[in-house]
């Protein structure tokens, strides 16, 4: 049996969840028909009227994108712009757009990694990671029963913590409840007080899965009514958050790194701020626009921080603490079409796979 287009979007939402997007984003099915058999995909960083062409030259039902193509809700469909046009041929042709974005940028092997990869960067960290998007799940369950509901909140996705799973703290205790007449209880008897052994365990998860796990927990407590409790954690996810730092195998000078930025993404031309006196060796990075990490890449000790859509006075807010490298966002990002395609290919090994051949970037040089 083939694949559904619905299959690839389930695997690209655990890649990189969707609640991991910004509030103003828009990854998501964008259009077409999540239930319809899988014909084809093409990846792209951008999802064009030419990107459509081509995937109905290739016989290809479904475009994931990095960018969205929708960002702002439409109010009519009349092809009056590149959006609408876009869209319109795409719903014409059956072909599904999926956009995968900020919660891609986010993710640990996102984005930022893959730029970091190609510069040769070791020892990568999230430069920001983000808050309250961890919670911390406690509960009761007797002691004889307590492996059993701890594998299913693990199997649900709690207890992860960075390379490390199956987490939790666990005190035992002495429980106490009295069923009421209309109780079913699993141990004990209505109307008589009892004692139970029991264990307190606390799992860390992320917010976004604790409906899940709730229920997991549920389904495999023996309880009729399950005591627990959840709290929103200030901790940062280290696994999750903009922007990435890593070091250099070996420090460069200032216009040997340069040359090696040039060579390994692909420019013809780099904007700069002066070069400092020191060797390149820390190196902060975001995809896209991000001046918005400028003070965190600073605070990180970062000698040069490469994004792009950099403005003319936001070059002196690096005081010379840093060389600051606007490479440009098409040229910061392309390389994302090849890292959704390893993802796909290596986990849908059978499927017509292909990575765009348009160029999309709005923006040319000489």
């Amino acid at each position: 049996m083939g694949y559904r287009i619905q299959d690839v979007i389930s695997y690209l939402d655990q890649l990189a969840p969707p609640a991991y997007q910004e509030s103003y984003d828009n990854a998501t099915l964008i259009c077409g028909d999540r239930n319809a058999e899988l014909k084809g995909v093409i990846c792209a960083l951008d999802c064009t009227e030419a990107v459509i062409d081509e995937a109905i030259s290739l016989g290809a039902n479904l475009v994931v994108a990095h960018h969205p193509i929708i960002f702002k809700g439409l109010k009519s469909l009349t092809g009056r712009n590149y959006i609408e046009r876009t869209i319109i041929k795409a719903i014409k042709h059956d072909i599904a757009i999926f956009s995968i974005h900020t919660n891609l940028d986010h993710i640990a092997t996102g984005v930022n990694k893959r730029i970091c990869d190609r510069l040769g960067l070791n020892d990568t960290k999230i430069l920001q990671p983000k808050k309250q998007i961890l919670s911390k799940l406690t509960f009761f369950v007797p002691i004889e029963d307590k492996g059993k509901v701890l594998d299913a909140v693990f199997t649900a996705g709690a207890g992860q913590i960075g390379e490390y799973k199956d987490c939790s703290f666990q005190v035992e205790g002495m429980g106490t409840f009295t069923p009421s007449e209309k109780a079913n209880p699993h141990i004990g008897k209505s109307g008589i007080p009892q004692f139970e052994k029991e264990a307190r365990i606390e799992v860390i998860l992320p917010s976004y899965l604790s409906n899940k796990v709730i229920l997991a927990l549920k389904i495999a407590h023996p309880y009729e009514e399950v005591a627990f409790y959840l709290s929103t954690l200030e901790n940062e996810n280290q696994e999750v958050g903009a922007g990435m730092i890593g070091v250099l195998e070996n420090p460069l000078g200032g216009n040997e790194f340069l040359d090696l930025l040039k060579v390994k993404m692909n420019l013809s031309v780099i904007k700069h701020t002066k070069l400092i006196n020191r060797k390149i060796n820390k190196v902060a990075v975001c995809g896209g626009a991000g001046i918005f990490l400028l003070e965190d890449a600073k605070r990180s000790g970062a000698d040069v921080f490469i994004t792009s859509d950099v403005k003319y006075h936001e070059f002196f807010d690096t005081e010379g603490q840093l060389v600051l490298c606007d490479i440009g966002h098409y040229e910061s990002e392309i390389f994302t079409k090849e890292l959704l395609g390893e993802h796909l290919s290596q986990n849908f090994p059978n499927i017509a796979l292909y990575l765009t051949k348009v160029v999309t970037n709005p923006t040319s040089y000489r």
